[in-house]
């Protein structure tokens, strides 16, 4: 089937838009898109199903995955704080596929994919976030470390157990190179178009929504943020739409609006590398994207505020004294529990000790551990060890 050379726009709709997937995305997608069409299919072959499109039928599988769910009860970025404000890593996940699908739609991109990897880019996450990365990957030092990236790998091949034809989820190749690719993985192709926007979207709403979170539990202030250039530029995009606002309802709209001037920079940006380095084909973006390069990029300016934004977080939230005080408290407790378990493997579920003698005791136990939820591992904790 030959491809568009990008969606038609011809100021209306004259028929109703095709019922078939690969109809409707010869239709919609740019010939930079990864058509489905031209999937290199899945590792254990499956027959086509007769409506939905393979990245229809990824996107599923991720929604219905138990490591999906469990996002739900794991830590974003603030451990063990009151209330129920802060993002966790499921909400955080679905804010990233909001900002992805948009960018996706209007550089013509491939949203099934797209979303998927979304849903899918923090499945590997441990418990407590980034202080439960960094204990595992000492832990298993002697192991070949620990990465929620590879992590998310194990459990797309591996670790989810939901059909009885395979192990894993048996995603689409193109699924499971982009996670190589966040993996750092050596033998990774270069990216679609698909996976840089998502880890331009996951960007997005981490520094903006992080901003968020530790003004509502205390650690900064909107004023302390308007400082930044990045913000500063989005408050006065805002006075100059709404006039005075009240405290909330100021923070609620710049936080808004930085969102805003991100996504458009990036869409303009962009589209404008597409345009002139002649990109029209997948192969064509592969070629531009190796050795680190992006052509899903913002321009220099946006760039370098979103830098000061980071630099500002990490000194005034993530390694503060009070953020720290509660991640080694934390990460002790973590510690404990994996010595634990190493000692009674015996106390794991069936299907984590069937493997010990296939992939090590220390490599099973953390693939437990890593599936648990904050608050199972807190119970978990005090019922072994408390």
């Amino acid at each position: 089937m030959s491809k568009t050379t990008g969606p038609r726009v011809d100021g209306g709709i004259s028929s109703a838009p095709p019922a078939d997937w690969r109809s409707r995305e010869a239709v919609l997608l740019g010939s930079w898109a990864m058509h489905a069409i031209d999937s290199a299919g899945r590792l254990h072959p499956e027959p086509a199903h007769p409506f939905r499109s393979p990245y229809q039928r990824d996107r599923d599988r991720v929604v219905h995955s138990a490591a999906f769910r469990r996002l739900a009860h794991k830590t974003q970025v603030f451990t063990d704080y009151p209330g129920d404000y802060h993002r966790s890593r499921l909400t955080h996940t679905l804010e990233v596929t909001s900002i992805a699908r948009t960018l996706a739609r209007s550089l013509a991109l491939n949203e099934d994919l797209v979303e998927t990897l979304a849903l899918a880019h923090d499945i590997g996450h441990p418990p407590l976030g980034h202080a439960g990365e960094d204990t595992l990957n000492e832990l298993l030092a002697d192991e070949g470390g620990f990465n929620h990236n590879r992590q998310a790998l194990r459990i797309m091949t591996l670790l989810e157990q939901r059909y009885p034809g395979f192990p894993g989820l048996n995603l689409s190749q193109e699924v499971l190179d982009a996670q190589a690719v966040r993996a750092r993985l050596p033998d990774a192709p270069s990216p679609l178009l698909e996976a840089q926007v998502v880890d331009a979207a996951d960007s997005i709403a981490y520094d903006t929504h992080d901003a968020d979170d530790a003004i509502e539990l205390g650690f900064v202030s909107l004023d302390e943020l308007l400082e930044l250039p990045l913000v500063a530029t989005a408050a006065a995009s805002v006075g100059q739409r709404y006039g005075q606002l009240g405290p909330l309802a100021l923070r609620r709209a710049v936080l808004h609006e930085l969102v805003e001037i991100q996504v458009a920079g990036l869409i303009e940006t962009t589209s404008a590398q597409l345009r002139e380095q002649g990109v029209d084909s997948v192969t064509a973006v592969r070629a531009a994207s190796t050795n680190g390069a992006r052509l899903v990029a913002h321009a220099e300016a946006i760039a370098t505020g979103k830098r000061e934004l980071e630099r500002f977080l990490f000194q005034q939230v993530y390694r503060t004294d009070r953020v720290m005080a509660v991640r080694q408290q934390a990460q002790g407790q973590l510690r404990q529990l994996f010595g634990w378990y190493c000692d009674h493997p015996g106390e794991m579920p069936p299907r984590y000790r069937q493997r010990v003698d296939l992939l090590g005791l220390q490599r099973s136990v953390a693939d437990y551990i890593a599936g648990m939820t904050d608050r199972f591992l807190n119970r978990n904790f005090h019922r072994r060890l408390g």
